[in-house]
């Protein structure tokens, strides 16, 4: 992924790199479409704390629990739960992950209990 002003030589420039082959568009070798900030996001595993809706429900988890992924790029993978950032909504959840534990920051909606 890129940002650029797709302007004068820069399309050529982007295509002449190695394993560039073109842009992704509504029609082939057409104009590029620009992705929504809001695909940006999902992509980098972000969540628009915009759209999710900040209740005043208690904290849906425990330190020690065991939760599952169900969103973004660990999906379907397993973790305990490590901190709780009530402030933010998010947990530190360790995942592991060939063989190595690895700290995860994750909303509360991209993990269920299992």
């Amino acid at each position: 992924m890129i940002e650029a002003n797709l302007a004068g030589e820069i399309p050529h420039i982007i295509k002449s790199i190695t394993s560039v082959i073109g842009f992704l568009g509504e029609v082939k070798g057409g104009d590029p479409v620009p992705l929504r900030m809001s695909e940006v996001n999902r992509m980098l595993g972000k969540v628009d704390e915009l759209a999710v809706k900040t209740d005043t429900h208690a904290i849906p988890f425990n330190v020690g629990e065991t939760i599952k992924v169900i969103d973004g790029p660990f999906n379907g993978f397993n973790g305990t739960v490590e901190k709780i950032n009530e402030e933010k909504r998010k947990l530190e959840v360790m995942v592991k992950i060939f063989g190595r534990k690895t700290p995860l920051e994750l909303s509360f909606m991209q993990v269920e209990k299992v």
